[in-house]
């Protein structure tokens, strides 16, 4: 285990706490818990590329604990009524698609890499802005029926879906050269 593959076992454990906070509406905590969560993201790419220690299973283990947290938080959202649910079936569809068609090819593929596309950076940038800013909604106790907080539905929205496109075309065009 290299430190870069322990900051993001420490992600993975950070979500139970974040979803925690939030079911509590603890949500000032929730969202310094989320900061923290995002820090160690940054840190242990970071860490990885500064020390030379990017692993095979750091490959894995870094977007999964990335996805563990923006799944389990959008669907916590969810649960408290604050995001719509079209847009957590939405992102979390995205998701498991992301994890499916990766492990469909790792059958074919034993050398295979996924490298984000430029959409999917942006989608990243978008879902993880709309967390922190709903998170930061719900610990200045404002409400989350504003036109910004629609605006920013729709855009991570629109994000997730243009993002899950990109991902199916590529896997169509890999499997396609397959058969």
């Amino acid at each position: 285990m290299t430190w870069p593959n322990i900051i993001s076992v420490g992600r993975f454990l950070l979500v139970p706490l974040i979803i925690w906070l939030m079911l509590m509406d603890r949500m000032a905590l929730a969202f310094w818990t989320f900061f923290l969560a995002g820090v160690s993201d940054f840190l242990d790419g970071l860490l990885a590329r500064l020390l030379k220690s990017r692993t095979a299973i750091g490959a894995y283990l870094d977007p999964l604990a990335d996805k563990t947290l923006m799944v389990a938080v959008f669907i916590t959202l969810a649960v408290k009524g604050i995001v719509p649910l079209w847009l957590v079936i939405a992102v979390v569809s995205r998701d498991v698609l992301i994890i499916s068609g990766t492990l469909l090819i790792l059958l074919f593929e034993k050398n295979f890499a996924v490298s984000p596309h430029i959409i999917s950076k942006i989608n990243t940038a978008v879902q993880i802005a709309l967390v922190a800013f709903l998170l930061g909604v719900g610990a200045l106790g404002l409400s989350y029926d504003s036109v910004y907080v629609h605006f920013f539905f729709y855009l991570t929205g629109l994000t997730t879906i243009l993002s899950g496109g990109v991902y199916v075309h590529f896997w169509i065009q890999k499997m396609g050269a397959r058969v």
